[in-house]
This record gives structure tokens, sequence and C-alpha cells, in this order.
């Protein structure tokens, strides 16, 4: 049924069964900072390559604006085994940044290690103490609420076989002890008359090493031994229960009558509960994402739900409540008790000190972030009826740390940090992101050296993001001369927009069932930048909701007009601060009426709206050509040509996209060579933002492979002038 189900309802949808739009969901495209979105790149993977080839040093992230620099970096700092992401200042200090990212670093090491960050904030010692006293407090209840149910639990279950253990043996013991305590009395009288030499000897060596165990080294010596030493009586009370329990010929002819069908089930819920302990515990080498926090958020639930299950299953089979039912049973559970308790005694350890490289943070976080003062006074008195004195104060305050100062202290303990996790075999990478919104090459030529001095630190990766400018200086180092980059950079990775393949695979992974020309739309409008990827996909949803139809041809022309009306009023705005005569006012009415046309388009005005649109974007450029305006200025010519040449885009897009039968349209262009692949129009949007005058042969070539006309339709001088009325049949649809 299935093939005959999928052919019948293809032919119901006709030539293009690709060009409805029905996603199974979206949600990815609404939350494009969300992590268990994100895909891997090249970029990530020539990244890694690039730092498992060196052991420290300063690599550059270089590329467009919204290519998912800040993403990759982000990736590196969390896969590292220590990392730090600080965000470069648009106007930058560089005393200011260092101790900002001195700071960061000192507060990203304390939490790492499982420490408080201190507060410096000014509370009275009353406060201080009350804080102190409640956070106590909390934690005593919360024992509480747990250990005296728990307690009485157990009290309760043992109580009778405790008594009747104690009534069966306390004659036995009370006779044992009475005669130790006797035979303790005599070895003592003997001693203290004189008449056991060898137990005095024997007290005096055993005090002297008592003495000698007052040392922390020996007492830690003594403390272990005796920690081990119960650690080993728990573990034989649990054993010698199960034994106790299992030679019981009562107990093994109650077991012989139990099922393997329910031993394996049992067996089977002891095995989940303990794989979801045991990834709750150590994460089983997920690596970070999604799946490590779904595994952190649902294990623990899923454990708990199994042990649930297992004791209702336990409690409520008469085989197994045959073996529970034993007279004996009650005292076997209480010494296991007793000897896992022992056994969490024996495994009890000191809560450990804090460390040196945490007390060094904390240390660099008081000068960085406090000013100390010392005060020191002394009053002297003749007597008590000459009231004459002097009184001697001196303060001392702590000077901020000046920039050398900061660099080396910086340096240093970011250096100790890395030696730490160098042994264990880890990674340390600090990121600056968003150097390249400093402004122009030169300012961020500058800001990396200033910070020059803090990189090159041993075992530390230092990821920089930087514009494309930056990188190329970088390229041609020595060409005619060097700068900073050849200096202060190791290398560097170039993001790149997106292929369609990758564009595939990110809208895949955030609009599961988007259908292949819609991705081909978003991927052309975005030029393959992931960020606009991701804004135009969200921009097809809004369209859908706009123009309430499921079809290409109506979403994809609502999206590309409203994205060109947009864009036009960008630029009308930039050229309204141009110098204007009257002999070039009609460039400015030619703005506003394209943005007419567009504004009030709907079905019923296609065709105008084509005709405007074509006018504007093929005889623009000529008019300028052919009648130059000597009153216009260079900067309203490029900003014209810029304008036409996204309108000569806008327009291809809507033949393309806009048109029934894009599918066997799509192939006949692909027949007739490379400039009929989807992937060219996404480098000539990537061309509109280097030059229009390259961009527009090459949206040309498109043109011609898809077999769209060069030249403009209507022969009229001028644009037409849009319609005085709205369309009242589609003037609700419009509004919405």
């Amino acid at each position: 049924m299935a093939p005959v189900v999928d052919r019948s309802i293809r032919a119901l949808l006709g030539d293009d069964p690709d060009s409805v739009l029905v996603p199974e969901s979206y949600d990815g495209l609404r939350s494009p900072r969300e992590r268990g979105y994100v895909v891997e790149s090249a970029a990530e993977l020539l990244l890694k390559r690039k730092l498992d080839q060196i052991e420290a040093g300063t690599i550059a992230v270089c590329g467009p604006r919204g290519a998912g620099k800040s993403t990759l970096l982000e990736s590196c700092v969390e896969d590292a085994g220590f990392g730090i992401l600080a965000q470069a200042p648009a106007t930058y200090a560089p005393h200011d940044f260092l101790l900002s990212l001195s700071v960061q670093l000192c507060e990203t090491y304390i939490k790492s290690e499982g420490f408080e960050v201190p507060e410096f904030t000014r509370l009275s010692n009353v406060r201080r103490a009350l804080r102190r006293a409640w956070t106590r407090c909390k934690k005593v209840l919360k024992w509480l609420i747990f250990a005296l149910p728990a307690l009485v639990l157990v009290a309760l279950g043992s109580a009778a076989a405790t008594r009747s253990a104690a009534s069966a043996r306390t004659d036995d013991v009370v006779a044992g002890a009475a005669r130790h305590i006797e035979m303790l009395e005599m070895l003592a009288r003997d001693t203290w008359n004189g008449q056991a030499a060898g137990t005095a000897v024997s007290l005096l060596l055993l005090g002297a090493t008592w003495w000698r165990l007052r040392r922390a080294t020996r007492w830690n010596y003594f403390g272990r031994f005796t920690l081990i030493f119960t650690w080993i009586v728990g573990l034989l009370l649990i054993v010698g229960s199960a034994i106790w329990a299992l030679t019981d010929e009562d107990v093994q002819q109650r077991l012989s009558g139990v099922s393997p069908e329910l031993l394996g089930k049992i067996l089977l819920y002891l095995g989940v509960w303990f794989l979801c302990r045991k990834a709750v515990e150590e994460n089983w080498r997920i690596p970070p994402g999604f799946m490590r926090e779904a595994a952190r958020k649902y294990c623990p639930m899923l454990g708990s739900a199994t042990l649930f299950l297992l004791l209702i299953v336990v409690l409520r089979n008469p085989q197994t409540q045959a073996v529970l039912a034993d007279e004996e049973n009650p005292l076997r559970v209480a010494l296991a008790l007793l000897g896992l308790a022992l056994m969490r005694a024996g495994s009890w350890e000191p809560r450990p000190g804090e460390p040196a490289l945490v007390t060094q943070c904390r240390n660099h976080l008081y000068r960085l972030q406090t000013t100390q003062m010392s005060t020191a006074a002394i009053a002297t008195g003749a007597s008590q009826v000459l009231t004459l004195g002097t009184t001697h104060s001196t303060s001392i305050s702590t000077v901020p740390p000046n920039f050398p100062e900061v660099v080396s202290d910086f340096r240093e303990l970011l250096g100790n940090i890395a030696m730490k996790f160098q042994k264990r075999g880890d990674r340390v990478i600090v990121a600056i992101d968003e150097v390249d919104r400093l402004g122009s090459d030169t300012q961020a030529l500058a800001f990396l050296s200033e910070i020059k001095a803090v990189l090159g630190v041993p075992h530390v990766h230092y990821l920089i993001s930087v514009a494309e400018d930056v990188g190329a200086a970088f390229v041609r180092r020595g060409l005619p001369h060097r700068d900073v980059t050849d200096s202060s950079l190791d290398d560097v990775v170039y993001v790149q927009p997106t292929v369609l393949s990758e564009s595939r695979v990110i809208l895949a992974r955030r609009a599961p069932g988007l259908s292949d020309p819609y991705v081909m739309l978003a991927h052309v409008l975005s030029g393959g930048i992931p960020r606009d990827l991701l804004r135009y996909g969200r921009h097809i949803m809004e369209t859908r909701e706009k123009t309430q139809s499921d079809e290409l041809t109506d979403i994809s022309r609502g999206l590309v007009l409203q994205e060109l009306a947009e864009t036009l009023s960008g630029f009308r705005t930039l050229l309204s601060k141009q110098h204007w005569t009257p002999d070039t006012h009609e460039i400015l009415y030619a703005f506003r009426t394209l943005g007419a046309h567009l504004r009030g388009a709907c079905p019923c005005t296609e065709r105008e709206v084509q005709f405007a649109l074509e006018h504007f974007a093929i005889h623009s450029p000529e008019i300028l050509r052919s009648e130059p305006h000597p009153a216009l200025p260079d900067t309203a010519r490029q900003l014209i040509d810029e304008a036409a040449a996204y309108a000569y885009f806008s327009l291809t897009l809507l033949d393309i996209f806009g048109r029934e039968g894009f599918d066997r349209r799509r192939q006949a262009a692909e027949a007739l060579g490379t400039n009929g692949d989807p992937e060219l129009l996404a480098e000539a949007r990537q061309e509109l933002g280097l030059s229009p005058y390259s961009a527009r042969p090459l949206i040309s070539a498109i043109r011609e492979a898809w077999s769209l006309p060069l030249q403009p339709q209507s022969t009229a001088s001028a644009i037409p002038a849009p319609r005085t009325r709205r369309c009242t049949l589609h003037a609700l649809r419009g509004s919405e």
C-alpha cells in the first residue's frame, strides 16, 4: 500500500510535489542559540585539526558577520578541559579589558574546582553570621527530614529481631565481659605492685608510641588504619549475613520455588537501575551537548522508577514473599544495614582543603576587585589626672595593579592552571570574541598589538575572532611589509559561507520536513550565511502565515517582495542624506514609486509590479550612464547602482521561484551547465556584498541559463504609477 499511496499523493500534488510547505516542526528556527541544534561544520573540523597540531599558540578565526564564528568558539571552549570566552569591548582600554579577563579567569577556575566565588559585598557582622547560621540550619533540616523517618522505620523493623537476639545471648555476653574486666583488674593490680615487669615495659612502650602519634602524618596513618578496619568489619557483616541466609535450609527450600522468569525479571530491573546510576555518575564519556543534558535529567528518574517497580514485583509476588517471610531475615537485614553503615563510615574522607591554585585565584580577585586598608593607632597618656597625651595613626592602602603587573599576574596564574590541566591531558582555551566589531581593521590590529603581551602562555590555545581583512593581513604577511598579525597569530581559520548541502543539513536539524525548494530559497537569500539562513527560515514560516498559502509561488513571492521593499527603504534613507537638485529628483521619485508598488503588491497587481521592478533593475543604471548628472555625487551613484543590482537579483528570484514548474525548470537549467546550478544564486548574493558591477554580469548569466529575458518586457520609458486604490479582494490578506 505504501508505494501506491505515495504515487497517488504525488499525482494529486502535480508537477512540483515538494513546493508544498508542510514542515514537521520548526522549533530549531525559533531557538537560534540552542546548542542542541548545532551541527558540526567543516570549519570546526579544520580548527580541531589545527589545535591538535600545535601544543600552544594563537589562532585567528575570521569570516563574514553571521558565518558562525561565535558558535565555533563556544563549541571549542565547551569541549576543552578548561576554557573561558571573553567578549571584546566595542570601545576598549587594554588595562580594563585585561582586568575583566583576569577576573573571569579566576571566577571560572574557582567554579570548576567546586568552590564558591567570593562576594565582595558590604555586610555587617550580624548579617554575615545570620546568613551562615541559616545556611547550616537548612542543611541540618534537610538531613533530619530524611534521617528521622529512616531511623524510625529501621528501628521498628529490627526491634523484634534485636530483642530476640539480645535475650538469647545476654547472659553469655555479661559473663564474658565480667571475666575480661576481672582479668584487667588483676593485671593492673599486679603492674602497680611491681609483680608484672613485662606488662609494665609494654605499657611504657605503648605510651611513648601514642605520644609520637601526635604528629599530623602519623595521626593520619592511624586514622586511615582505623577507617580501613571499620570498612572491613562492615564488609564482613554484609558477607556474613548473605552467607547465613544462603546456607539456611529453610531459605534454600523457599528459593527453590522461585521461577526462572521471576528471577530474570528481577535481574533485568537491577541491571537497568545499575546502568542509570553509572550513566549519571560517570556520564559514560557522553560528549557535551543535548545527549549529556538528557542523560543527566532523565537517567535519575528512570533509575528511581525502575527501583520502585522492582520493590513492587518483589513484595507482591507470592514466591518472593515466602522467601522474605523467614523469621531470621529481620536480624540478617539489620546486620547487613549495620555493615553498610560501617562501610560508609570507613569510606569517609575529610573535606579536602582549598587547593593552592584556588587560593591564588581568590587572592587575585581580592587584589583586583577590592581596596584593602590597614590602620594602626597608639595612644599614650601621662596619668589619670593629666589628660595630656599623644596619638599616632598610620593607614596603609593597596595600590591598584598597573598594566604590566596585570599582565604578569595573568600570565603566571594562567600558566599554573594550564600546567595542571596539561598533566591531565586536557586542553586550555582562552577565546576572545567580537574583535571584528571594533570597527576598522586598524582598530582591530591595534587591539591585537595591545593584548599581545598576554599571548604565548605555554600549554594555552588562544582563539581570537577577527574580521576578514585582519585574516587577509596575516595571509599577505611580508608582502611588502609586516604588521602585528605576523608576530601575534600562529594560524588562521576561515569560516566560509555554507554551500547548499551544508544548508540542507542545518535546516534538516532545525526544521524537519522543510522541502528542498524552500531550503534553496533560504540558502540563496542568505548567501550561505548561517545566521541569515535561520532568519530567512523563520521568515518563510512567517510569510506562510501571512499569505495563508502553502505554495512555493505565493510564499517566495511574498518573501522576496518584502525583503526588497525593506532594502530599498534603507537605500532611500541613505540617499536622503545626499545633496539633490531639481535635475536629479526623478531618482528619488523612482525609489518612491517602486516602493509603493511593492507595498501594495497582491496577485491582482503582479504584472504591474513585474514591469516596475524590471524598469528599475535594468533601466536605472542605463539611464545614469546615458544621461550623466554632473550634480549627482559619486556616493549617490554607488548607492543607486547597488540598489538596482539588488533589485535585479530579486527580480531573478521572482522569475525562478515565483513561477509554476520549479522542478522542471531547474532540471532544464542545470542541464545547460554550471550557470544553472542553484548554488550560483547564493554566490551572486555574496557578490552583491562586494560590488554591484561584478554581481550584475553573474546574475545575467544565471538568467540566461534559466531562459529568462535580459531586457524588460515593458517598453514604457518610466516606472508606471501604482494604483490609487487598494485591491478590495486581497485587502484583508495584505493587512494581515
